[in-house]
């Protein structure tokens, strides 16, 4: 019963934690929707702050690719530098520091290298991973589509930003409804989804195992 409730990939804030990647100046050119993408993660960011979700923070070599774009909002949190196109093995005390975490929530870029390696560390470490598709992207949308579909034949959960807030707050009779409700009213800006999942794309449709 455990591992069939495990795979429908409910989340709750108290056994969830945000990961944001890479989200720096100097992709801004290169990332296609790159403004959406941040937007969304940024909504992502400010529900995490009100549910009391954790949040870890990358910068992949800031020294030449510039440090996190103000827009995303993560003033307050303290960005951990890294090299490898993975978040995890340097984040991994914090990862071995909570008992309780079950479900990761992944936003960032770019899906075929950090975000994909990312979900692929954390899947062999046995935990959720969902990944945030409107707040990822990459120079590429070939690279972006057949990575995504990559992390789902791999376990990955494929979701959208509102559902996965949703899911975090469960009811409208949450204290901090609201809040989120303002944060979540106007709808997210377009990211390109559209395209790659249009007429039910093969690629995305039939990727799970």
């Amino acid at each position: 019963m455990a591992a069939a409730r495990a795979s429908l990939g409910r989340i709750l804030p108290e056994s969830s934690i945000l990961f944001l990647c890479d989200l720096q100046e100097k992709f801004r050119p290169s990332i296609a929707y790159f403004p959406q993408i941040v937007s969304v993660a940024a909504r992502m960011l400010k529900v995490a702050r009100l549910l009391d979700v954790p949040v870890l923070l990358t910068e992949q070599y800031p020294e030449g690719l510039g440090r996190t774009v103000p827009e995303l909002g993560a003033q307050g949190i303290r960005p951990v530098s890294k090299t490898c196109f993975s978040m995890v093995p340097t984040l991994q005390k914090e990862l071995d520091s909570r008992s309780q975490l079950q479900s990761v929530l992944l936003c960032g870029i770019e899906t075929q290298a950090c975000i994909l390696n990312t979900a692929l560390d954390l899947l062999d470490q046995g935990l959720q991973v969902h990944v945030v598709v409107d707040a990822c992207s990459s120079r590429s949308q070939v690279d972006r589509l057949v990575a995504l579909a990559r992390m789902r034949q791999s376990g990955a959960f494929l979701s959208t930003s509102e559902s996965l807030i949703l899911q975090l707050v469960r009811d409208a009779a949450h204290p901090k409804f609201k809040e989120i409700q303002k944060i979540i009213k106007d709808p997210v800006p377009d990211s390109g989804l559209l395209g790659l999942f249009h007429g039910q794309n093969p690629v995305l449709m039939n990727s799970r195992p």
